[in-house]
């Protein structure tokens, strides 16, 4: 089981970034103009030009908190370079293409327009560390007299007109020279979000006949019953038509959810496991495995195991996913969610990437997608999710208290090594998430119900003492 110790203490960030409801505390733009004056105290380094570049999807609070971030940037004596709506892959691509210091995408990824969110990217393009991330909580809460830019070193902002048309050149170039996929009918979800522009125009120039949806964001529809959280509209779609496949993306087109020809959703299990058989097949795979989180499926890891794969876990989170692949060689990652991180390619999720990878295969093996795609057969799993808020538990956390810990300690233990129990808070959302897998459904449904059922009775217990 990957570890949590030494982790440094962070407030605000969480698994993948700062995120909350716009306009309240921490997105906010007071706090998001201090994130960026902390941010780039850290990334101020020797004596050139500074550079940031910053993106955002499609959210109406994106108008909000785009100037704050520009305007705390450029009081530090940082240029600006703003790429406008683009997928979280492309500001991660744009900020290593660019040569900048720091990159900046304003997203909350697949939450629901009301929130909103800031990820960070270093000069390489990899997302912050946990004690970059801490080192700029903690220059927060400082003053920053001292590190303000004199007034003729403040920077400048300035509006990157063809950054789209760099991220499609650099999709497309991730293929074999001359790939094409005529012949081959697609049908893709952009979520109404940041990728609504380039992923069918990807899909288009490399001859595939294009069916698209989730492409009129309004700034109030990104993810609305669209995108990677929704694929079944997405798979009636490719029913209805005649596709050969159907891709969703969520609002910044990290990851990646697949729909084949009948209809069936394909999760990112499915396609982890797709890519590192057929690029141990070809020569092609490192690490001798896959690395993936903890929620990723047993079914998998038999697979894998079975072929004399490895399957590595870490913590939820690309971030830490990617960080095991650094350490350990890796050329393939991701999460169950749809997150796939080639890093041959690439230093983050790019869902539409990974998806023109799966359509590679597709095209050479010409078969249908529902034969390429079931690649194991899943063991159930069932997956929670409980609100927390830590008012309402006496000590703030109920999974530190024992009599939880007891329960969760029984229920694993029944087990065995026929299935697994994991019990987590959520890095991006005030809720505890409950999941269990295993040979026998009716006793994987039981555990996660008995869990579920002894944490909310601990918050009815706790408010009930605080009455008395």
């Amino acid at each position: 089981m990957p570890s949590k110790k030494n982790k440094p203490v962070r407030k605000l960030f969480g698994t993948d970034g700062i995120r909350g409801q716009s306009n309240q505390f921490p997105m906010t733009p007071d706090i998001v103009l201090k994130v960026a004056m902390a941010a780039a105290s850290q990334f101020r380094r020797g004596e050139h030009r500074h550079r940031v570049v910053i993106a955002k999807d499609t959210r109406l609070s994106g108008y909000m908190l785009e100037p704050a971030l520009v305007a705390g940037f450029v009081s530090m004596g940082m240029d600006v370079v703003m790429v406008g709506p683009q997928p979280t892959p492309a500001a991660a691509m744009l900020t290593r293409s660019l040569r900048a210091d720091l990159g900046v995408m304003i997203s909350a990824s697949h939450n629901p327009y009301e929130d909103n969110g800031i990820k960070l990217f270093g000069p390489d393009g990899y997302k912050l560390s946990d004690e970059i991330e801490a080192a700029i909580e903690d220059t927060m809460s400082r003053s920053f007299d001292d590190m303000l830019a004199a007034p003729v070193d403040m920077g400048r902002a300035t509006r990157l007109e063809d950054a789209s048309g760099r991220y499609i050149e650099y999709a497309k170039n991730t293929l074999p020279k001359g790939q094409s996929f005529e012949g081959l009918k697609v049908v893709v979800d952009c979520a109404n979000g940041a990728a609504y522009k380039a992923a069918p125009k990807i899909l288009w120039e490399l001859g595939a006949e294009v069916i698209s949806t989730g492409v009129t964001p309004n700034g109030r529809n990104i993810n609305h019953e669209c995108g990677a959280l929704y694929p079944h509209n997405l798979a009636k779609i490719v029913v209805e038509q005649g596709a050969d496949i159907g891709i969703a993306l969520d609002g910044d087109a990290d990851r990646l959810v697949l729909v084949d020809e009948k209809g069936t959703v394909i999760d990112g299990d499915q396609v982890m496991g797709l890519l590192t058989i057929a690029w141990a097949e070809q020569g092609l795979l490192k690490g001798n495995g896959l690395v993936a989180t903890v929620m990723t499926n047993l079914g998998l890891e038999r697979l894998l195991t079975s072929k004399g794969l490895n399957l590595v876990r870490t913590m939820v989170g690309d971030r830490y996913v990617v960080e095991r692949m650094r350490a350990d060689g890796f050329n393939i990652g991701g999460e169950q969610s749809g997150h796939i991180v080639l890093s041959d390619i690439g230093t983050t999720g790019d869902g539409l990437v990974a998806a023109l990878q799966v359509l590679l295969l597709l095209k050479s093996r010409q078969q249908k997608a529902s034969e390429m795609l079931k690649v194991f057969k899943p063991l159930p799993q069932i997956l929670k999710n409980i609100v927390f808020h830590a008012a309402d538990y006496a000590g703030g956390d109920p999974l530190i208290d024992p009599r939880i810990q007891a329960v969760i300690d029984q229920q694993s233990a029944l087990f065995g090594d026929q299935g697994r129990l994991l019990v987590r808070k959520s890095g991006t959302e005030a809720k505890i998430r409950v999941m269990a897998e295993g040979d026998d459904l009716k006793r994987v449904e039981q555990s996660v119900q008995i869990v579920i059922d002894a944490i909310a009775q601990m918050a009815t217990s706790s408010l009930s003492c605080a009455a008395e």
